[in-house]
């Protein structure tokens, strides 16, 4: 009955407690650890629930969670940093002078001045730091050996990785599929293409369409195309026609692709982007590319 008693008891104090102690789970953790342990009898030098004392009894709720510290009382009040009594959080070990010889006993702090510890009277227990009649009298200083109170940092997420712009060779292989070229030819029409490229088909496919002329007998298959090269492509592809007086504050009256822009323009096949470009030297991005073709071919 007086087991029973003194387990409600100690229950009550540490409903009370709870509320104010940490925000971190891992403090909740390391209480709900000590708690667990109340009314295990004392027992010099004992660090399992057979008994404990007051070091091995720190030593032991701290393992639960994870966290090593050394065995004796000394050791522990070594390590750590010192907190000043008006600062203690949850987790924190307070140490008390019961011999007058020094520290001499420890607990682990809980919150509302109370603090869990193996008595040598009682077992593990709660008490209050403040107790007039003994601890109060006896109490010499904290340490912080783990800060549960520290907010985990997530690191950020890894930004994705951009998808590559097509390259011309791409675009061919678009250009063929979406008109419906023959793509069986081997033949290398451009220097820099030979007859075992992997896109060889397409490639010979738009040069034989007139889609594609190359630059001094190259093709430059990995290079990638502008926006202003991607619009006289897919006007003369498509044999699209037609004009519009849309303006694009990067086109300017003598640029060269300004009547291919227009043209895609007029046919609704682009609008430009939201601040009045063209983005004539922009490079095509893939969505832009099947945009674009979707839009032609509907």
């Amino acid at each position: 009955m007086k087991r029973f008693l003194i387990l409600a008891l100690a229950s009550l104090i540490i409903s009370t407690s709870v509320p104010s102690m940490a925000s971190a789970s891992s403090a909740t953790s390391l209480l709900n650890s000590a708690k667990s342990y109340i009314g295990t009898p004392y027992k010099w030098g004992g660090t399992t629930t057979s008994g404990f004392d007051c070091s091995g009894f720190i030593q032991r709720s701290f393992k639960d969670v994870g966290i090593s510290l050394p065995r004796t009382t000394g050791q522990q009040y070594a390590m750590g940093t010192a907190v000043a009594k008006k600062n203690l959080q949850a987790g924190d070990l307070v140490f008390f002078n019961t011999n007058g010889k020094g520290v001499s006993h420890a607990g682990i702090y809980v919150g509302s001045n109370n603090f869990i510890h193996a008595s040598t009277s009682k077992g593990v227990m709660i008490s209050s730091i403040n107790d007039p009649y003994y601890w109060g009298k006896r109490y010499i200083g904290a340490k912080r050996v783990k800060n549960f109170n520290e907010v985990a940092v997530t690191p950020p997420a890894p930004a994705p990785k951009p998808i590559p712009a097509p390259t011309r060779a791409d675009v061919a292989v678009a250009l063929a599929d979406k008109l419906n070229l023959p793509t069986t030819s081997t033949e290398s029409v451009f220097k820099d293409v030979s007859s075992q490229h992997p896109q060889i088909g397409a490639i010979a496919a738009v040069a034989a369409a007139g889609i594609f002329t190359g630059s001094n007998g190259s093709f430059n298959p990995d290079g990638q195309l502008t926006r202003a090269q991607l619009a006289k492509v897919l006007v003369e592809a498509f044999g699209l026609e037609g004009a519009s007086g849309a303006t694009f504050t990067d086109v300017p009256a003598n640029h060269w692709a300004k009547s291919y822009i227009e043209i895609l323009a007029h046919n609704e096949v682009t609008t430009g982007y939201v601040d009045g470009r063209f983005g004539v030297d922009d490079h095509v991005t893939l969505t832009q590319l099947n945009t674009f073709i979707d839009r032609i071919n509907n």
